[in-house]
């Protein structure tokens, strides 16, 4: 059971007693204009002591399920808890968010300078402020991603292996699926592993969309895992998913053969057979059309939805070993 909790919450240069409700600032930096840029974090204390949740999205401007996320746990007042503390940052990468990108201004990925530090750049600065104001208040972590550019992502949690209790996790939480990949070095969630906060991240959907199944998923995780810590109001009902959890080991990367016009023809989350036929690249000219196979029986857990591929563009990940 998490323990870690204060009577008073000092963060970000303001104090929140139990039982109070506060919005602080997270102070990224001033533009150009000296004009300074504000990124709201909204906290909410039981007035019961419990364990403190915090809910992050937007390391990617352009991730913006992540950010629906965050954004229904707080309107809909999932984030009221039934005891302890709960943290939220819909949109850390603020810049990219206005801009529609996914970088910070200074070009560099915010998902890449972990832990940061207080001299780098701006990328690196926000990244060690968040690492040292904010992260080492928090007993558990979510944080809620986006696939890539037109490359949709099926819902899935993302761990390291090897960690039964995040094995656990993961398996409340809900999602169809629980993909094994290594803790990158210089990321979030290797810097909350460092220093032994556990963490869950979300994966689903692609940029600049919102997609009502994602966030259904990630909100329903997020209050299975609230309920899980005895945190949930009891005016919330908790489902169970409506599938068990498949864990996947390995997987990979379906490339194109050939560049031209693509069109998948199976739906994401579809268990498919090796030589299944599960799209196919034509040319504009109505002179050829190629079939895209499945190289292996597994899951499809990510299709990429560009009318447009050119050889060697991934096309489908898929798992290529079930844990």
């Amino acid at each position: 059971m998490l323990t870690k909790n204060k009577n008073d919450l000092h963060i970000l240069g303001e104090t929140i007693k139990l039982g109070e409700s506060k919005e602080v600032s997270f102070n990224l930096a001033k533009l150009h204009t000296h004009t300074p840029v504000d990124v709201p974090v909204i906290i909410e204390r039981s007035k019961k002591p419990g364990p403190t949740m915090l809910f992050t999205a937007g390391i990617h401007g352009d991730e913006v399920n992540g950010v629906e996320i965050v954004r229904q746990i707080i309107a809909k007042g999932i984030n009221k808890p039934k005891r302890g503390t709960t943290i939220c940052i819909p949109v850390l990468n603020i810049f990219g968010f206005i801009n529609m990108e996914r970088e910070f201004p200074d070009g560099r990925d915010l998902n890449r300078v972990f832990p940061g530090s207080k001299g780098g750049s701006l990328a690196s600065r926000v990244a060690n402020q968040l690492i040292t104001e904010v992260v080492p208040h928090a007993d558990f972590v979510l944080d809620f991603h986006t696939g890539g550019a037109l490359r949709f992502n099926a819902p899935q949690i993302r761990i390291a292996k090897g960690n039964e209790d995040f094995d656990i996790a993961a398996e409340i939480f809900g999602a169809p699926f629980v993909l094994y990949s290594k803790n990158s070095k210089k990321t979030f969630r290797s810097a909350c592993n460092t220093m032994g906060i556990p963490i869950l991240l979300f994966e689903g959907g692609k940029s600049f969309h919102i997609d009502k199944n994602v966030t259904n998923t990630g909100v329903n995780g997020a209050k299975r895992i609230l309920n899980h810590y005895g945190m949930l109001s009891s005016k919330f009902n908790v489902s169970e998913p409506k599938k068990r959890c498949v864990f996947i080991a390995e997987s990979k990367w379906i490339r194109a053969n050939f560049s031209g016009m693509f069109k998948p023809s199976i739906i994401i989350n579809e268990k498919v057979e090796k030589g299944q036929t599960i799209g196919n690249i034509t040319d504009p000219y109505g002179k050829f059309n190629h079939f895209v196979k499945a190289s292996n029986d597994g899951f499809i857990i990510n299709v990429n939805e560009s009318p447009i591929v050119y050889q060697g563009d991934a096309l489908f990940h898929i798992s290529t070993k079930l844990a």
